[in-house]
């Protein structure tokens, strides 16, 4: 007798690569699995080494044949798990594959996970929103095989002059550089490329718009990379302290 699927299918932010930047959530979901569907280009195998679930690399997959995959051990009463590679939200292509469970009706839940976005973060000991520096936060791509829509390319987003962390570009460098001192960055900007960040192969390069293309050729870099723009990646004391630790300044936990 076929059993009754009781639990949803979970989409799971594996984190950027260190295995231990998973959730706690999502670690427990892996273990209580089944059956797990992982990116496995960029998902770290020790993830999923060990584990009780049937286990399936979907790089070679199309979406059909994910869904397929998912919905068959879903009506079987198994526990099934997506994993995703950093934050399922960011280019983790999951609105598709929720759009064919929905023409299913079958339920998911989503896991968030730490971004190659927020971790690159980490890896340059940087912080994206400095006071006075930079209040805000584009996380982006530039144009390749996949198009942006119109008024979100490098050129128009450039002129706020925000912190500012490219994926999926880092093969179109010099293109990339164009487009930002075209849309008004100053020559002198700092930049830095980070290359499978938290991996044990991990590189950073630091440089400005001046330069950073040709570090970038330089290292052989192509692939696997976030381009993190702006002031705030600075290797300086910061321009203005925040208010929150001013010895000046109340809040509703402390009196000046």
């Amino acid at each position: 007798m076929m059993a009754t699927p009781t639990h949803p299918i979970h989409f799971v932010g594996a984190g950027p690569g260190d295995p231990e930047l998973i959730t706690v959530r999502g670690q427990r979901l892996l273990a209580e699995a089944d059956l797990v569907v992982y990116a496995g280009s960029l998902v770290p195998r020790a993830l999923v080494d060990g584990l009780a679930a049937a286990v399936h690399d979907s790089a070679g997959l199309h979406l059909g044949e994910i869904i397929e995959l998912m919905a068959a051990a879903w009506q079987q009463g198994q526990r099934v798990v997506r994993l995703h590679t950093g934050d399922p939200s960011i280019y983790g292509a999951i609105k598709e594959q929720m759009a064919a469970l929905d023409s299913r009706k079958i339920p998911y839940q989503v896991v968030p996970g730490v971004s190659s976005a927020t971790a690159t973060a980490a890896a340059l000991q940087a912080e994206l929103t400095l006071p006075e520096v930079s209040q805000t936060v584009i996380i982006t791509r530039r144009a390749g095989r996949t198009p942006v829509p119109e008024g979100q390319d490098l050129v128009s987003l450039a002129g706020h002059q925000a912190t500012m962390l490219i994926l999926l570009s880092v093969g179109m460098i010099g293109e990339v550089v164009a487009d930002l001192q075209s849309g008004g960055y100053p020559a002198e900007t700092p930049v830095a490329v980070v290359e499978k960040v938290s991996w044990p192969e991990q590189r950073i390069l630091r440089g400005t718009l001046s330069s950073i293309a040709a570090q970038v050729e330089e290292a052989g870099i192509n692939k696997t990379a976030i381009i993190a723009v702006g002031r705030v990646f600075a290797e300086l004391p910061p321009a203005a302290l925040s208010r929150l630790y001013d010895k000046e300044f109340s809040h509703g936990c402390r009196q000046a």
